[in-house]
């Protein structure tokens, strides 16, 4: 069943939010009890009623709550956000993808069942939909339905590649994403092409994003700048604001998970970005990632310490917030660093540069170019 509207623990207290929907309404923890308590028979409260008018134009005014609202139950371990790699597969051979090697290889269905069971109980309501590309995974359809019937908000990042095709705007209409995240990597078939390594590559995005534009699915573009595109950022940009879609620039190619710098040739120097200082984060405490084996780590780039949240359920996510404290604290050259203050690259990114053996003007703050940092496959967690 689908609801219109779930209500939900969260870290700093309750919220309402609804399926397909972007926003949130939020509540004390007094009507909160109201609305778990309520009878399924019902009618929903008039205060709730008045709020989703308001906040997405909803109307459910003596409708039943227990036919309109999903009530989660309190967690324990305070987990908002989740990301889960569904597959590393990809139909695109982008140079510049983190992922370094993708191979096809994720969990059958039971293994996928407990992983999102286990995530709801950890309170997740956030979930973004990842790969490779999720699209493309032959258990997509039914991970989408059984996250969305958890009562999870869920935001799916993809090339697009799929999304000129029925059943899959279908699908996405039937369990509409809350946003829809898409990679642009050009603005003509001869750097999109060339960038993915892909011929059509171009021409299937364009048809894709004008017919979720026509399904009225809510959607981002992240633009991926590197050496194959970046004389065409306006271009790109152009593309978003015709289809009236906000856009977001990633210019700093990073290297893989695993360390490796074979992706950092191409990065377009030219357009390398200063990004804020980095003065931690949650990683660990209020969102955490999972991998296509349901191994979790405090984020897509932390991955040296992993989990195993099949074998040791949702009581493993305990160990991450000590996990993430080690991984993200300061330490080898950085340890003594005066500058780290105004650096804005965390440390389990400099530890990938490092790896990679880049050059510092990438990453570090004393070089002349400063720290920069931010993933170049375009997802959000």
């Amino acid at each position: 069943m689908t609801y219109q509207l779930i209500a939900s623990p969260y870290p700093d207290g309750h919220l309402v939010v609804s399926p397909g929907r972007e926003g949130g309404i939020k509540l004390g923890v007094n009507k909160y009890a109201e609305l778990r308590d309520a009878a399924i028979t019902a009618v929903v409260p008039d205060w709730l009623a008045v709020a989703a008018r308001a906040q997405w134009g909803m109307d459910v005014t003596e409708k039943t709550a227990g036919d309109t609202i999903m009530v989660r139950p309190d967690s324990p371990y305070g987990y908002a956000r989740a990301s889960y790699e569904l597959n590393l597969g990809c139909n695109y051979d982008c140079e510049h993808c983190y992922l370094g090697e993708k191979l096809f290889a994720g969990m059958q269905w039971p293994g996928r069942e407990r992983l999102l069971d286990i995530m709801a109980e950890a309170g997740v309501l956030w979930l973004q939909l990842t790969g490779g590309e999720p699209l493309i995974d032959p258990l997509f359809a039914e991970t989408l339905a059984y996250a969305t019937q958890l009562g999870m908000m869920i935001q799916i990042s993809s090339n697009g590649s799929r999304l000129h095709q029925q059943k899959t705007l279908d699908l996405l209409a039937t369990y509409r994403p809350y946003r829809l995240t898409l990679s642009l990597y050009g603005a003509t078939e001869e750097s999109y092409d060339g960038m993915t390594r892909s011929r059509g590559a171009f021409k299937r995005f364009m048809r894709g994003l004008a017919a979720a534009h026509e399904v009225g699915l809510t959607m981002r573009i992240n633009i991926v700048v590197s050496r194959h595109n970046a004389h065409e950022r306006d271009e790109m940009t152009a593309i978003a604001d015709r289809f009236g879609v906000p856009s977001f620039e990633y210019t700093n190619i990073t290297p893989t998970f695993s360390g490796g710098g074979e992706v950092l040739p191409s990065q377009a120097r030219e357009v390398l970005r200063k990004h804020d200082p980095y003065t931690g984060c949650n990683a660990g405490i209020t969102h955490f990632h999972a991998d296509p084996h349901g191994m979790a780590s405090i984020c897509k780039i932390g991955r040296e310490e992993q989990i195993n949240l099949l074998d040791e359920g949702v009581d493993g996510l305990r160990k991450l917030a000590v996990i993430g404290d080690r991984l993200t604290t300061r330490h080898g050259g950085c340890s003594g660093c005066a500058l780290q203050k105004t650096c804005g690259t965390c440390m389990p990114l400099a530890n990938l540069y490092r790896q990679a053996k880049a050059p510092l003007e990438l990453y570090c703050q004393h070089s002349s170019s400063g720290p920069l940092s931010a993933s170049a496959k375009g997802g959000e967690s």
